[in-house]
């Protein structure tokens, strides 16, 4: 199937990430990106610190009374309310218990109800359906790999996050590998804990460890294939009950898909995209428009 044909209504979006803010707008009906600005963001913020410096990046923007936003956003949150749940998760752990729709619309100024509120893993594969590597998919998944591991499941154009074929709430970072929960065996701490364990070296996460591997560093891509090879196995069984005809791959990691890819051992359609951000944006502001893409 195809992706339908977009509203034609601009779409205002801040993409929030653990350590930046994007703010841009979205032409859905030429699948354009506009006026996107990257901004620092300090997670470790008092709450009134973040609410000023995301509305300080959307003010940038220019936008106009009755415009709509997307907000795409790291959980954990609740993205019907607005109101945040990070708690003990190291960043915006200030935001606990903040509505952060009526915040925004105070501090921008906007409607409340302008405001949509997307996971950013749904945001990214929502992206990538919409217009990217995995247009048009009716089943197709997504995998972000960075600090930790985020994941996103898509079934005719809507979010999946409950049902016997996606892990629990979506997240496969709820799933275990032989007891073990999932980021302890593949996360930058996990492979620098292994590498370590094999050497006594430290190294630069998995950038560092990838440099290694490339220079034939035998410890280096042991670990790589031990940890890649372990999240194939545990994916392979979720994907095909997920019926996915694609999966996507994004985070700081696919940097090194050359060595990650065949530890993975995937047997259908893996695809690393460079630009998250960009589907993020676009996937975002899908979701605002077509309010069935993402119901939480």
């Amino acid at each position: 199937m195809h992706a339908p044909e977009a509203d034609s209504r601009p779409v205002w979006v801040l993409e929030i990430g653990g350590s930046h803010v994007t703010a841009a707008g979205v032409l859905l009906d030429d699948r354009k990106v506009i006026q996107r600005q990257r901004h620092p963001l300090d997670p470790g913020l008092a709450a009134d610190g973040i609410v000023n410096a995301l509305a300080a990046a959307a003010k940038l923007l220019e936008p106009h009374p009755g415009d709509r936003w997307a907000v795409a956003m790291p959980g954990p949150f609740d993205y019907r309310t607005g109101v945040s749940l990070h708690a003990g998760v190291g960043k915006f752990d200030s935001l606990r218990g903040v509505d952060l729709r009526a915040a925004l619309a105070h501090a921008i100024p906007a409607a409340p109800d302008a405001f949509t509120f997307v996971n950013d893993a749904d945001s990214f594969l929502l992206g990538e359906w919409v217009d990217g590597a995995a247009k048009g998919a009716a089943r197709c998944v997504a995998i972000t790999l960075g600090t930790g591991i985020g994941s996103a499941w898509l079934a005719d154009g809507s979010v999946v996050t409950t049902g016997p074929d996606v892990p629990p709430d979506g997240e496969v970072h709820f799933c275990t590998i032989d007891g073990v929960e999932l980021e302890e065996v593949v996360s930058d701490r996990a492979l620098i804990r292994a590498y370590r364990s094999l050497t006594g070296v430290d190294v630069d996460g998995m950038r560092g460890l990838a440099t290694r591997a490339r220079e034939l560093d035998a410890a280096a891509q042991s670990v790589i294939d031990t940890a890649f090879g372990a999240l194939g196995v545990l994916l392979t069984d979720w994907l095909t009950r997920f019926k996915a005809e694609v999966v996507v791959f994004g985070g700081s990691m696919t940097g090194a898909w050359d060595l990650i890819e065949p530890a993975l051992a995937l047997t259908l359609p893996a695809r690393p995209v460079s630009d998250t951000e960009h589907a993020a944006l676009l996937g975002a502001a899908w979701a605002a428009a077509h309010p069935t893409a993402a119901v939480y």
